[in-house]
Formats: C-alpha cells, structure tokens, sequence
C-alpha cells in the first residue's frame, strides 16, 4: 500500500495519525519537496522524509502536534540543528489526521431524517436508526448508513468512543429515556436528546431518583438540543441541532464555557 492509500485509511482506521510533509527545501537535503511520513500515536511510521536525526526529531514533533491537535510548520537546519553534514534546510509542515468523526441519530423521523441530509455535507460518518420500516424506506441516500431494527437491542452492537456523536430523536419519551440511560456511561464526544424543557426536568429527576446518572454526567448532555433559532417545524429543528453539532465539533472548549456560564446564570435566576 502506497503512502497516499495509507492516508485515506487512517480516518477509518480508529487510529490516531499525523501526516509530515516536506514542503520546502534548500540546498542539500535527503528528500525532495512532497516527501510525505505518516507518523502514528505509538511513534511508528510509514514512508520517510530523510531519515537521521532530522527524523527523529520529526516524529518528536509530530507526536506533539497530535496531542494538541493543531497543524504547524517547523523548519530544520540540517547542520546546525541535527549536525547532518548534507547541510541544508528543510521546511516540513505536520497536521494531524484524526479518526473519522461518527454521528448516531437514533429516530428516522422528520428531524431525524433532515439532519442525516444536513451531516452529509459535513465530516460525519452518519448512522440511523428506526424500527419503523415505513420511515427508514423514506430514506434513499445510499451515504447514509440505516439500520432498521428494535433500537434497544441495537445499542449494545455499537461502538462508542471519543469521536462519537448521538443525537437521541425518537418517536417516544421512553424509548428516548432508555437510549439516553444506555449511552451516558459510554464515551462520546458529544449527547443530545431532544425534548421540551418539562421533559427535560422530569428525564433528569427521573435519573437522579434511580440512580442512573449524577447530576454532573446529566449537565454533560446537550438537552433540550440544538441551538436556539427558534426553530417551529422539523427541517429547522435539524437545521439549529446540526449548528450546534458543528460549533461543539469546531469549538469544544468554548461551546462548553458557554453551556456552563448559562447554567450559571438560569441557576442564578431560579435563585432570584
């Protein structure tokens, strides 16, 4: 497998992967422009840009650019900075290549399926799931994933991880409940259910009642979803969860400073 299906596959992979190329050169170096390496989060590699020192110190560098998660471009002088007697420099730029983002909208309904249509358009692997065959047969894309059967018994066949979304939409309160109870203790990147806010009050005394999650887990979940556009009918309502997907997608730490600060404040006005 050439270097450029490696890179294709690393997103698919699960794996964590930092791709460096060479961008520019200056007198004597060991690769030319477009030497790529695929730098992986165990230090291992595929392909090379020169080998030696300048490396080793590559791969230094691309392990730190994968735990910030930032692209950079660094510049080498092969003599002075790795004592590599070839003498000249090298600019090498390194942008992480992350695991392909997934989203689980549980409902095929109008919601449901308007936000399949919307994600499309982004980076999201995009998953659906209904019982209902009438619905999921109104879904013709072929990019979307469907899997019609009893969601209940879905859930324990799906893989959650870091790079998991799920947006709980269903047909049912109950159903929305069990799904929620389920994935609340898997990792994700991001959880929501829709729902009104009384349905929201009662979902979360009804969890904190049982014991099925803390207080501090169920703050965690985006619930009532979604941005407020005051969005009314269904492609809307897609339209201000699908925004609110992309700004936590783009923007984790500051969607979260401002969930937390309106916390804050409607604790602060309950108070009043």
């Amino acid at each position: 497998m050439n270097v450029w299906n490696k890179i294709a596959s690393v997103p698919s992979s699960g794996k964590k992967a930092v791709l460096c190329t060479v961008v520019a050169v200056s007198g004597s170096t060991p690769r030319h422009a477009g030497a790529k390496m695929i730098v992986y989060e165990d230090g291992s590699i595929d392909g090379t840009i020169g080998g030696g020192n300048l490396e080793k110190n590559v791969i230094q560098n691309a392990l730190l650019q994968l735990n910030l998660n930032q692209p950079k471009l660094f510049r080498h002088d092969l003599l002075h900075q790795h004592n590599m007697c070839c003498g000249g420099t090298v600019e090498i730029f390194i942008e992480p290549l992350m695991p392909q983002k997934k989203l689980y909208i549980f409902g095929a309904g109008h919601t449901g399926q308007a936000l399949a249509s919307l994600a499309l358009n982004t980076d999201f692997e995009v998953y659906l799931f209904d019982d209902r065959k009438e619905y999921m047969d109104q879904v013709s894309d072929s990019r979307i994933n469907k899997l019609c059967a009893e969601i209940r018994n879905t859930l324990p066949l799906l893989p959650f991880d870091q790079y998991t979304y799920s947006v709980i939409a269903t047909y049912e309160h109950a159903l929305d409940r069990d799904i929620l109870s389920y994935c609340i203790g898997k990792p994700h990147a991001y959880l929501g259910m829709i729902g009104s806010q009384r349905k929201i009050l009662i979902t979360k005394k009804m969890f904190t009642d049982a014991g099925i999650a803390t207080s501090s887990q169920l703050e965690k979940v985006h619930m009532p979803i979604g941005i407020n556009i005051h969005a009314e009918d269904p492609f809307e309502i897609a339209i201000s969860i699908m925004s609110e997907l992309i700004s936590f997608k783009n923007s984790t730490t500051d969607l979260k400073a401002k969930k937390n600060n309106e916390t804050k404040t409607k604790k602060a006005e309950q108070v009043k």
